[in-house]
């Protein structure tokens, strides 16, 4: 994964497809030098200057220039400390393919996943869990996970380790100099003092080691599944939770499961509209009866729909509130515009909306009380650093309480810096570097 950094990088940073304006983005010692090669202006363009420069692109191959903006970030003040360019042209896919090959041939490299913010973290730009954050911010299901994500990219997770860091690493330095003075009888460390700024450490550890714990949940999203009889209302209630499906008096026309990605009070929910429980007569609707049967099983939630009159019994066990393991059970009457809702049913009508807003909340509980953020993976790596680091800590302070000899005081604070020191990316392997960077999309 560490390729060489003199290397000059390069990767489509907008959306692939058509569209108004692509970005192609370049950094290294040669960004701006591969660029111009292929970028003509009017303009004078200064290496040291910061600036943007109206001009051309000019493309072997084509007879025409394409129209181009210049973006000129000299270093070290850039995203990754390197020299930094963007050609902005026309999102046309052919058009911006052609461009990136040719800049491939005047020098530049095609990006790694995640080589970007890897050199902005070897540049010192940012310290591992900021890096981390970049990744959760663009892979943000909802506006919780949006919200924790932006929290870590300003430093929520590592600013308040900064001052322990030094602490710690000042108190090493006491310890180890009266190591070195043991003969004249020289005395750097109060212990009294000593225990005071262990205590506020593993306070420090503390705090944070609830923080994360309190984020960490699957980056599976939450899965609420219809189900029900054939012609119980599920699609029509799919369709008003968001959804778009076949609507059709006729009983069975859901064959297939369908799929919608929906926000309820701004969390990410999977809604699945599944096939009716009947008994298969050909092998289409065995099929539509197996996938059903598999949804249900991947549920989180299942939604249980009972027709609003319909007396008759569901054909399926989750009938009788039998769900699988882990997966809650919500009863719905539909069609209540219609008909009387039998008591206990959660009453609903896809055609006047009753029932809806109250339902959406109570999915929306669901989802969050079982929600897993997409900083789990750098959470997870946190709270190892964390809890190992703190367990430190407290040997170090039991050591000082007493009295043992300071060669294992010294021994329990280096094991709480060098927790710190990967957590934040001050000390790390290639591996590790390769598993967190590799998850993420080219161009960032």
């Amino acid at each position: 994964m560490l390729a060489d950094l003199n290397d000059t990088i390069i990767a489509l940073a907008s959306a692939a497809g058509p569209g108004a304006r692509a970005i192609v983005r370049l950094s290294g010692p040669r960004a701006l030098e591969i660029a111009v090669s292929l970028f003509t202006s009017p303009e004078t363009i200064d290496s040291n200057q910061r600036r943007m420069h109206a001009g051309d692109i000019r493309l072997s191959g084509l007879a025409s220039p394409l129209p181009g903006w210049l973006y000129h970030f000299p270093a070290p003040q850039t995203y990754t400390g390197q020299e930094m360019v963007e050609l902005h042209t026309i999102s046309s896919p052919p058009l911006v393919e052609l461009l990136i090959a040719q800049l491939l041939q005047a020098g530049a490299r095609a990006a790694q996943p995640g080589e970007f913010t890897l050199r902005a973290f070897l540049g010192g730009k940012r310290d591992l869990p900021r890096a981390e954050a970049v990744h959760a911010v663009i892979s943000a299901g909802d506006r919780d996970d949006l919200t924790q994500a932006l929290a870590q990219l300003a430093g929520g997770v590592t600013r308040p380790l900064e001052g322990l860091r030094d602490d710690l690493l000042n108190l090493l330095a006491d310890v180890e100099a009266q190591l070195d003075f043991t003969e004249e009888g020289l005395e750097f460390v109060d212990i009294n003092e000593t225990l005071l700024r262990l205590t506020k450490g593993m306070a420090q550890l503390t705090s944070l080691q609830r923080q994360l714990d309190q984020r960490a949940t699957s980056e599976r999203p939450f899965r609420a599944v219809l189900i029900g009889e054939p012609n119980a209302g599920k699609s029509s209630l799919f369709n008003a939770l968001g959804g778009t499906a076949l609507v059709s008096p006729q009983p069975g026309t859901t064959r297939d499961y369908l799929v919608a990605r929906v926000t309820m009070d701004g969390v990410a929910v999977e809604l699945v509209d599944t096939a009716g429980w009947q008994e298969a007569d050909d092998a289409i609707g065995q099929q539509a009866q197996s996938l059903s049967h598999l949804q249900s099983h991947d549920a989180d939630l299942l939604l249980l729909c009972h027709e609003a009159g319909n007396t008759n019994s569901p054909l399926s066990p989750w009938g009788r509130g039998e769900g699988g393991e882990g997966i809650t059970v919500l009863h719905l009457a539909t069609k209540c515009d219609l008909a009387e809702p039998a008591a206990g049913l959660h009453a609903t009508s896809a055609i006047t909306s009753q029932g809806l807003p109250e339902l959406r909340s109570r999915i929306a509980e669901q989802a969050k009380s079982r929600r897993q953020p997409s900083l789990a993976p750098s959470l997870s790596r946190c709270r190892h650093h964390v809890a190992t680091g703190l367990d430190h800590l407290r040997k170090a302070h039991s050591i000082v309480l007493f009295e043992e000899p300071p060669e294992l005081l010294a021994v329990e604070l280096r094991g709480a810096l060098q927790q710190l020191g990967e957590m934040v990316g001050a000390i790390y392997t290639e591996d590790l570097l390769d598993r967190i960077f590799s998850r993420f999309c080219i161009g960032k």
